[in-house]
């Protein structure tokens, strides 16, 4: 038997104001003058000097605001390469993604396309990448998505929605200050975060769960628990928590897989521009059938933090959107095999995921 030789991310600092170390983490990676550092920050730090004063740029570095109000595209990945090349006299020194998991995964594919050729497009799927990623650094903002450790990167393509899944995805560097998280507004923590519990019952409740998934998966469950159904956490306490479950969480999937949750919410997300979190939480909603414990303590969290789901999100839909949605869904493979067994389309109809989409 063949095991898989997956790559970790190297390097990682975490602690409470880590990220005031952020330069002194980047001045040995600088190759020249002319090589920029380049900062991939979430917009809605545009104005934030408590964050934005505590990166010093030097030579040609730059920072570039980016909004993650839609879910990364591989379109918006190519004009950001584009940019760069056009723009800077040399291979950029590193790029550094500062933001969720949009702008973790639009940092990760910009470092691979800096090195390899044609468009982000030809690379989405299982191990396509031929040469290593320019060196990269993640900074999350907020905890969940798992993506500051994962060897993917989610993108939205013409013709699907997968990832970049590589082992020279991972991130060279990653630095966890939980305090960056402190502003993320209710809603948004809580749908980030349930990315996270989702992750950890489709990857222990998988055909694929091995110890080393087991270990990492029941760590970040154990912490979600805790988390949210709780009440006797301090805030800084929550988040620091959070960011550790998100790390354990993408762990547990990185020698395992994601299930019917993820496959069905990339669907949503590829017709309708649902988030990933949220499209998670609206579709798992549903999925009692496949994971009844999960989906019975999903519903007490939502209670006990007055979550309320949008509704109809399918309601005007026609026969060729839900064709659309189910055939992104079912180009998923491993995803549907790991919740499922082998025999899973002997399991799983259209009729079946069409009724599942209409209900939601």
């Amino acid at each position: 038997m063949s095991y898989k030789n997956f790559p970790m991310v190297p390097r990682v600092i975490f602690g409470r104001g880590s990220f005031n170390q952020i330069n002194e983490v980047l001045a040995p990676k600088r190759l020249s003058i002319n090589a920029p550092f380049i900062y991939f920050i979430d917009d809605v730090f545009k104005n934030n000097t408590w964050l934005l004063s505590r990166i010093s740029l030097s030579y040609e570095d730059r920072i570039v605001f980016v909004s993650a109000k839609e879910e990364p595209k591989t379109s918006q990945v190519d004009q950001l390469v584009e940019n760069i090349i056009l723009e800077s006299k040399a291979l950029p020194s590193g790029i550094i993604g500062i933001g969720g998991g949009t702008l973790l995964d639009l940092a990760k594919a910009v470092s691979i396309m800096l090195t390899n050729e044609g468009e982000a497009k030809d690379y989405q799927g299982w191990d396509l990448v031929k040469n290593p990623a320019i060196y990269h650094v993640g900074i999350p903002t907020i905890s969940g998505t798992g993506a500051e450790v994962s060897r993917t990167t989610v993108l939205t393509g013409p013709e699907k929605k997968l990832g970049i899944n590589s082992d020279f995805t991972p991130f060279d560097q990653v630095i966890l200050d939980s305090e960056l998280t402190k502003d993320v507004p209710q809603n948004q923590w809580f749908y980030t975060g349930m990315d996270c519990y989702i992750h950890c019952i489709e990857s222990l409740t998988g055909t694929y769960l091995n110890t080393f998934s087991e270990t990492y998966g029941t760590m970040a469950l154990d912490l979600c628990k805790e988390i949210f159904m709780e009440d006797n956490l301090s805030d800084e306490e929550m988040q620091e928590k959070l960011m550790m479950a998100s790390w354990h969480g993408g762990m547990s999937i990185a020698y395992s897989q994601v299930g019917i949750a993820h496959a069905m919410s990339y669907g949503l997300s590829y017709l309708l521009g649902t988030k990933h979190g949220i499209g998670n939480c609206i579709v798992f909603d549903h999925l009692e059938d496949y994971y009844p414990e999960g989906v019975k303590l999903f519903k007490k969290m939502k209670a006990k933090h007055k979550i309320e789901l949008p509704q109809g999100i399918c309601a005007d839909l026609s026969d060729k959107d839900f064709d659309t949605m189910i055939n992104v869904a079912f180009s998923l493979e491993p995803l549907w095999e790991n919740a499922l067994g082998k025999s899973w389309k002997k399991t799983i109809t259209r009729a079946k995921l069409k009724a599942l989409y209409q209900k939601m």
